[in-house]
């Protein structure tokens, strides 16, 4: 479970014994722009253990997909991990030289990305890309690869993939290459999986396919989940733990039940009130959160849900100091001067 900067991890309920696979502690990512250095990814800690499903929630501009790519070494330039620890088994990750985060990538943590069209290389058969994913971490012969990823093709659902592995990336529906893609991330059996929007282009139906594939995959075979996402039914749905993202920081860091009962922090309540009621879609409004997310070039004092709380709009102290974590009787980390243990979080 996650926490925040400089507290102990704490969750609702019984703390698991075992060390955590994913230790991060105090991670920041900054890109460098015309109009000064962006700040995507803000003093970020939590753990993840064996088998946890961990949503990452925000809108777009949160830091969450930077906070993906900065855990894997795949920050593009000009940004830069800046400071922080990454823990992998007790490995460290951040500072690794490109051979050692990608002897990482693909074996320890296996990715899967928003869009397979752009993971997967239109030229090259979906059999030569699979047998080259397992050969670079496994010592292991192209016919024996073969046959290891006809396996894993089928565990996800392909059909005749003796014959499917010779097809080309566009000869698969949208569903199916993103069963491509999973089947791709865990056939080093990686530690952590990781998944940055992976049903973003798929129909409602293909969606919850891949989801629960995605679910009884990892618990068959004991992965950690990171699941990157907006979507609240995704969380809901998959996940037991979730840290809300905003501005770069987690501002809330709870178990998926309870951010969904008593949500603690009012940006959490914000999403929440977002999540598309069909009585209201029929009536042509649509739920939206008021203002814009800040600019992360400028690091204000105060918080940065500030201007568009409703109670932060005409609190002094929220528009001049930043609220530092803490933690509710329940287990939830905020970072919120108001929030506390009421149903509905901040009042």
């Amino acid at each position: 479970m996650s926490h925040a900067a400089s507290l102990p991890v704490l969750r609702p309920g019984p703390q698991p014994l075992e060390a955590p696979v994913l230790k991060v502690r105090d991670l920041r990512t900054d890109f460098d722009a015309k109009s000064g250095t962006v700040h995507a990814v803000r003093d970020v800690s939590f753990d993840l253990r064996k088998g946890q499903r961990l949503a990452i929630v925000g809108e777009s501009g949160s830091g969450k997909s930077a906070l993906a790519m900065s855990l894997v070494g795949l920050v593009p330039p000009p940004g830069r991990v800046v400071s922080g620890s990454v823990m992998l088994n007790g490995k460290e990750l951040v500072g690794l030289d490109d051979a050692g985060i990608s002897r990482i990538r693909g074996r320890d943590i296996g990715l899967v990305f928003q869009d397979p069209m752009a993971a997967l290389d239109p030229l090259r058969t979906i059999g030569s890309q699979f047998v080259e994913t397992i050969r670079v971490h496994q010592d292991v012969s192209v016919r024996t690869a073969r046959a290891m990823a006809c396996e894993l093709l089928a565990e996800v659902g392909v059909d005749d993939p003796a014959r499917r592995i010779s097809d080309y990336p566009h000869q698969y529906s949208g569903g199916m290459r993103q069963r491509v893609l999973i089947a791709m991330a865990i056939a080093n059996d990686p530690a952590v999986v990781i998944a940055d929007e992976p049903t973003t282009a798929l129909d409602v139906t293909t969606q919850a396919q891949v989801l629960d594939l995605l679910a009884s995959i990892c618990d068959e075979r004991g992965n950690a989940l990171i699941m990157i996402t907006h979507n609240l039914g995704i969380v809901e749905e998959l996940c037991d733990s979730v840290d809300v993202m905003y501005a770069g920081r987690f501002v809330e860091s709870t178990g998926v039940e309870e951010l969904f009962e008593t949500p603690a922090h009012p940006y959490s309540r914000a999403l929440l009130d977002c999540v598309i009621d069909p009585a209201t879609t029929r009536r042509g409004a649509m739920p939206a959160i008021a203002g814009s997310p800040p600019d992360l070039a400028v690091d204000e004092p105060g918080c940065p849900f500030a201007p568009r709380c409703a109670i932060g709009r005409d609190e002094q102290r929220c528009a001049t100091a930043r609220p530092e974590p803490r933690t509710l009787s329940g287990g939830a980390v905020v970072r919120c001067h108001f929030a506390d243990d009421t149903p509905g979080g901040a009042a």
